[in-house]
């Protein structure tokens, strides 16, 4: 039974009427969440002090989500649910290899104009690989599905003539996936000094014939 099932058989037909103000507050809580596992981290950051920082009581919190491992869940999946829906739209884009790859620019040059983004998964991630942490699964499948979105456009590419002649396909998006989380890395660590989009751009024209729009 989905959230909005579950109230409305709880309280009845007037419930619904509160199901918005709720959204709302819910949607208050994963912003405010995700700013602090970004900032300190998700073993880090306890229930108490999530709430305080999304403004609401510990039994507040807990209404919304019972615990924090919900908590994380609901914040990486809705920041992955924007950004593929704002720059890889309704994966149409993954068939094509330019596309794909003119929408991963654009959503490396986003993150860099926000780099909480980067932060919360640079910290993440890192502690995702611990296989007891609450988030390994996501990030395990979550790269599965990025190697395999990659390499779709990748073959694309190849399979196209627009490959240049030195460039092997086999286990390129591996190569290419490493390469933008180290440059989140480095450029966490010298925002002034790395330029990630110009930077994935550089490499993409030494593997791509046409020039990326």
């Amino acid at each position: 039974m989905n959230e909005v099932a579950a109230s409305r058989r709880q309280h009845g037909p007037g419930a619904s009427r509160n199901y918005p103000k709720g959204e709302r507050r819910r949607a208050q809580i994963i912003e405010a969440a995700f700013t602090a596992f970004g900032t300190v981290g998700y073993r880090n950051a306890s229930m108490l002090q999530l709430a305080a920082a999304c403004g609401v009581s510990r039994a507040g919190l807990l209404h919304h989500f019972p615990t924090k491992e919900s908590l994380l869940e609901a914040v990486l999946e809705q920041r992955e649910r924007r950004d593929d829906e704002r720059f890889f739209g309704t994966g149409e884009a993954t068939r094509d290899g330019l596309e794909y790859f003119a929408s991963m620019l654009r959503l490396v040059a986003h993150n860099q104009d926000h780099p909480g983004i980067v932060s919360l998964f640079a910290l993440l991630s890192s502690e995702a690989s611990a296989p007891d942490h609450p988030a390994h699964p996501y990030f395990v499948a979550r790269y599965e599905r990025a190697r395999c979105a990659m390499q779709s456009a990748i073959d694309d590419l190849a399979h196209r003539g627009l490959l240049r002649p030195h460039v092997d396909p086999v286990g390129l998006s591996v190569d290419l996936l490493a390469l933008i989380d180290g440059l989140q890395i480095q450029w966490l660590l010298s925002p002034h000094d790395i330029d990630m989009p110009e930077r994935l751009r550089a490499r993409l024209r030494d593997i791509i014939k046409v020039e990326l729009p």
